[in-house]
């Protein structure tokens, strides 16, 4: 094995999620997956062919970076998208390359008006609206001058989309402000109509907890991110859909398995310290296991006498400080654990799983914040 951890891809997980939130988003609803911060871990380059053969066509990213790597890997036929940082030296280049990006500062629609008029191709841009979340986005007080600037410039600019960005979906103590956002977007669309002769193609607004918690924010597309790895936004937004529809089992499956080997197996004394400093001592003649993965590959040390492993089947305790290159598990209890058996720091093995909530629990961290630290250079595999 050249790498010491490896990540497995699941084709029919990933298909099954994004056909089930597909049918939650509704019919006639555009899919964008989003597939900003490598894929959300899963590595932009590894996910994006098997999100095109799952039938999407369309994806988002943050960046430019993002962009250029997306841009090399996809097809044809498959819609770019940036929904953030694009500085004003590439424009031209996201303009050439046909790729639409959200604007939302006077600032960058002057400069893509006035870069868009040296181009072969228009500018595909969609205009993020602020509602409520007070981050980015035009205000209402804008939007007249947004819109004449628009007019002025139809012949360089496609108005593709009207977009906002929600303030905590996923949670139901924003219940009332995110609705209130969902009218607030509503209302200032009316500044963008057949009347004043600016139709949009889309307007979106969800995300993943958009999707879930609020089915009338679809509307002419979605942008899917978490929930398409099979994760949800949160615990709560789980709980509520798993009351509200009856499910037994998740209908979202986990996409990514994280995977390594066992390097070396010892034994130590009772009243022994274990790693580095003196965090952990054995209080009975045990059996360690070495793992060559540390906070270096992406498994924190925060996780030092908390974190878990699967090994033969069984649930083993991470014990001491995780190093920078290893960290050491408890395999008193496994009798028959050898070097090169198969550690799953996330996954399933036998009945037992670890998944990216139980992780995060863990680490006192979120989904989203451990998947995309995990290291760019851990090589991915697609598997049925």
């Amino acid at each position: 094995m050249l790498f010491t951890s490896y990540i497995e891809l699941s084709k029919s997980a990933l298909n099954n999620n994004i056909q089930y939130l597909k049918k939650k988003a509704g019919p006639g609803t555009r899919y964008s997956l989003v597939v900003k911060a490598n894929a959300y871990g899963h590595g932009i380059e590894d996910l994006l062919p098997m999100v095109e053969a799952c039938g999407v066509d369309h994806v988002s990213v943050f960046s430019l970076e993002e962009a250029r790597r997306a841009l090399e890997i996809k097809k044809q036929a498959c819609d770019l998208m940036i929904m953030g940082f694009v500085d004003n030296d590439h424009l031209e280049w996201v303009i050439e390359n046909d790729i639409s990006f959200f604007i939302f500062t006077k600032e960058r629609l002057d400069a893509v008006c006035k870069v868009a008029s040296t181009t072969t191709k228009p500018a595909r841009i969609h205009v993020e609206m602020e509602t409520g979340m007070h981050r980015t986005g035009f205000p209402e007080s804008t939007l007249e001058y947004v819109a004449n600037k628009l007019l002025e410039n139809k012949e360089n600019i496609y108005l593709e989309g009207l977009c906002t960005h929600f303030a905590g979906a996923e949670s139901m103590e924003n219940f009332e402000r995110v609705n209130n956002q969902i009218k607030n977007f509503n209302r200032l669309c009316s500044w963008f109509n057949k009347e004043k002769g600016l139709i949009p193609k889309y307007r979106h607004v969800a995300c993943s907890a958009g999707v879930l918690n609020f089915p009338d924010s679809s509307m002419d597309m979605v942008r899917v991110g978490i929930s398409s790895y099979g994760f949800w936004p949160n615990n709560e937004t789980r709980m509520l859909h798993f009351r509200n529809s009856g499910f037994s089992e998740d209908p979202l499956h986990q996409v990514l398995s994280w995977k390594s080997r066992v390097m070396s197996v010892n034994h130590v004394d009772e009243d022994e310290y274990v790693s580095y400093g003196k965090s952990y001592l054995t209080n009975r003649k045990s059996k360690i296991a070495t793992v060559p993965v540390g906070y270096g590959y992406g498994f924190s040390r925060n996780l030092s006498n908390m974190g878990h492993v699967l090994i033969n089947g069984k649930r083993v305790s991470v014990v001491g400080a995780v190093n920078m290159n290893m960290m050491v598990v408890d395999v008193t209890d496994l009798p028959d654990v050898k070097v090169d058996d198969e550690v799953v720091l996330i996954g399933k093995q036998g009945d037992k799983s670890i998944t990216v909530s139980s992780f995060s629990d863990m680490n006192n961290s979120m989904n989203y914040e451990l998947l995309t630290r995990l290291p760019q250079p851990i090589p991915r595999f697609e598997v049925d």
